[in-house]
């Protein structure tokens, strides 16, 4: 249909995406493909600030397609540094260790931050290969129309802090659980190539992160014969919420800036980049962004919420329990079972949401003399969005 007389052309408007992480480079990339004027503002430096060469997993459970393959479509190219992991080794409450395996990848190994190889670099080469410009150092005070929202998290539900080294160990994934490690939270330990990763993921407790991530360190010491050399401190926040409608002020909200986050485990990299597609293609087509994020996004969130509320109440025994059912099957296809909302727990998402209807503020801090990871390095002044 054309324009109305005296009216401009949709796309001939520059569309303003506030934030340059995977959500925001992914619709980026999405919308100059479609031949849209895109400007991506980013308040820091550089892509990949909150990251610092760390291994992370992109997780390959939730939807029968292949996360890969979910990019492919978008028009994404996965030129960034990853290898597939199909095996791993998880730790139960007595440190016996299970081997879980899938059939197809369980996730897909790559690192964050500004190297090259990074996720984040990539997807910025990419977004400016298709036309984008992104500008940095410029910080956005007031959200106007015509624009996108993706300036990450907006507080902390979930921290993670640990080092990032070198080291002689044998490519491997590792797991554990303990409220010693890591309260409401797991531990874990990745290698590969001579690199490695190893953290405490914590839900509460963030005013002790020191004390929990040496506990984590001993504990892959023990067990897993961890060897460090070069190590580096990192640390980093996600922060989790169902939101009503992903919308503020008229304007697409994605990624974690919407809280789009397992509520589990705290993976969000494939809902970001999800969200970010979604939302391209609602301003492409014209399409309504919070229906196509409620089909998309919404089971799979709600399913987490529930797995977040069932994991809270369970002890010890049923971990291990859960830990030793993971392992006796195809541990994809369990994960991606377990993300489905039947009907056992489309009964109990009331009763989860309603335990859940705060943000999962960390108790033990006040925010106040107060070093962990959020108070040090949150994004605590925000956009007026």
């Amino acid at each position: 249909m054309a324009p109305a007389p005296g009216s401009a052309d949709p796309k001939d408007k520059t569309i303003e995406i506030v934030g340059a992480g995977p959500a925001g480079l992914v619709c980026a990339i999405v919308l100059a493909k479609a031949n849209r004027r895109v400007v991506v503002r980013e308040w820091h430096q550089d892509v990949g600030h909150r990251f610092h060469d760390d291994f992370q997993g992109l997780e390959n459970w939730s939807d029968a397609q292949n996360v890969l393959d979910e990019l492919a479509d978008a028009g994404v190219a996965a030129d960034f540094d990853h290898r597939s992991v199909t095996e791993g080794i998880v730790f139960d409450s007595h440190a016996k260790a299970h081997r879980v395996h899938g059939s197809k990848p369980l996730f897909y190994l790559l690192r964050r931050g500004t190297a090259p190889g990074t996720l984040d670099r990539a997807l910025l080469d990419q977004a400016r290969a298709a036309g984008a410009e992104v500008r940095f150092n410029d910080r956005v005070k007031i959200a106007t129309t015509n624009m996108i929202l993706a300036g990450g998290p907006r507080r902390a539900d979930i921290i993670a802090v640990g080092y990032v080294f070198d080291t002689c160990m044998a490519d491997g994934a590792w797991l554990a659980f303990g409220t010693e490690l890591a309260p409401k939270g797991y531990a874990y330990l990745l290698v590969h190539q001579g690199r490695g990763t190893v953290a405490s993921c914590m839900f509460s407790g963030f005013r002790d992160q020191a004390k929990y991530l040496a506990a984590t360190v001993e504990y892959f010491k023990r067990h897993t014969g961890l060897e460090m050399n070069t190590p580096g401190g990192f640390g980093g926040f996600g922060n989790v919420r169902l939101p009503r409608t992903a919308m503020q002020g008229g304007n697409p909200v994605i990624g974690e800036h919407a809280g789009f986050q397992d509520a589990l485990a705290g993976f969000g990299l494939r809902y970001a980049m999800r969200s970010g597609r979604l939302a391209a293609q609602s301003l492409i087509s014209g399409a309504d962004y919070t229906k196509a994020w409620r089909e998309a996004l919404q089971p799979g969130l709600r399913g987490g919420v529930v797995n977040r509320y069932l994991f809270n109440q369970t002890g010890p025994r049923g971990i291990d329990y859960l830990i030793g059912k993971l392992g006796s099957t195809d541990t994809g296809d369990a994960l991606g079972q377990a993300y489905r909302l039947s009907l056992p727990k489309r009964l109990l998402l009331p009763l989860a949401r309603f335990h859940y209807r705060n943000p999962l503020q960390d108790r033990s801090c006040s925010h106040n003399n107060c070093d962990c990871v959020w108070c040090q390095h949150g994004a605590h002044e925000t956009a007026n969005t």
